[in-house]
């Protein structure tokens, strides 16, 4: 069995490092590394912390108009490889490229962590999943609602509710980086006296009045609340510096490995985030979180009590944040466990292989 795994952004980086090593156990895989996120802090690090196979394939794509380009890059190493399978990885534009790509010549396509719908379709992401669970053979939900929400679309042939690959590799690699992260004393922090806070989507970033709201609110946050830390993503940092924003009481930094991060992520009081990962990841380690967004795809976490959506309003944002400090901050838990999620999808793919021939 022959398998095209295509990645782009640090989210596949997570959850291929794992489905990966248990694809080659048995299967022949070609990587595809579209090369979305082309920042040496926000990809190649990943590759080398996380043991990583090289890719065979390194599109280089960039910034600028992405979609196309990794269109037409992945339809010709397909054209190549003849695989079995593609498999594609949540819900960026590397994601739409491959399962496009695979679809046009009529490759089965498998989607991990398919089935996610924040019902804003103002957001990038939300129409890359959609369009992707529409022409993918193989569905891998990570969360029964995931799974219902396939079933409103008419999508059930195919569906495998296969858990959160994301949340084993929070596991796997979180004790890693209690032992192989210096970060914490690197940036002279202290556990649980700091707030992490990550923003990156683009309905923050890219809009210039919630982009400033949002760190308006951080940067009064440090000053009379809790320190913050922000490892600032590229498109944020753009923005910062193109409009000349000034926030002096916030602890930026450039982007931070993935180690550092869980490290971060694991020490913090809290973390303010519009990741949906960081989201998920602040559960597993049971550290409050407080969404940048009006929705969230990750609704487990909110009806649990660890998640708490605000969009960029100041009130909700420090209300809650206060309400964590005080420790009156109390979730009623979260299914957050390692179920072998790289393994049930390997015996999927390999079952549905063997039928097939």
């Amino acid at each position: 069995m022959k398998i095209v795994s295509v990645v782009g952004a640090r989210p596949q980086f997570i959850k291929c490092a794992l489905l990966s090593k248990e694809l080659r156990k048995g299967a022949d895989e070609v990587l595809v590394h579209t090369r979305q996120h082309y920042d040496e802090n926000m990809s190649a690090v990943f590759f080398k912390e996380l043991e990583i196979p090289e890719p065979e394939y390194n599109l280089e794509v960039g910034s600028g108009s992405q979609t196309g380009r990794m269109l037409q890059g992945v339809e010709e190493i397909l054209q190549i490889e003849k695989p079995d399978y593609v498999v594609v990885y949540g819900d960026t534009n590397s994601t739409l490229a491959g399962a496009l790509a695979a679809a046009k010549l009529h490759l089965p396509v498998a989607h991990v962590e398919a089935g996610l719908r924040s019902f804003n379709k103002k957001m990038p992401e939300e129409i890359n999943r959609i369009l992707t669970d529409q022409v993918s053979s193989l569905l891998f939900c990570p969360t029964q609602t995931a799974v219902q929400n396939l079933e409103r679309e008419n999508i059930r042939e195919g569906v495998h509710l296969v858990s959160d690959i994301m949340i084993d590799a929070a596991y796997h690699y979180g004790e890693k980086a209690e032992t192989g992260s210096q970060v914490l004393e690197r940036l002279r922090l202290k556990s649980k006296t700091y707030a992490l806070a990550t923003i990156h989507r683009a309905e923050n970033a890219d809009d210039l009045e919630h982009f400033s709201s949002i760190l308006s609110t951080l940067d009064k946050i440090a000053r009379e609340i809790l320190p913050v830390v922000i490892p600032l993503h590229p498109r944020s940092y753009k923005q910062m510096k193109s409009n000349r924003l000034n926030f002096p009481s916030l602890q930026i930094v450039e982007p931070v490995s993935y180690l550092d991060m869980l490290r971060l992520e694991k020490n913090a009081k809290a973390i303010l985030t519009d990741s949906g990962g960081v989201q998920k990841e602040a559960c597993v380690f049971q550290v409050p979180c407080i969404t940048l967004r009006n929705e969230t795809e990750w609704v487990e976490t909110v009806e649990a009590g660890w998640n708490v959506l605000a969009g960029a309003q100041e009130e909700t944002i420090v209300r809650s944040l206060k309400k964590i400090k005080k420790g009156s901050y109390l979730p009623n838990g979260y299914e957050a466990k390692e179920k072998d999620t790289a393994k049930k999808i390997t015996e999927i793919l390999v079952q549905q292989f063997s039928m097939a021939r």
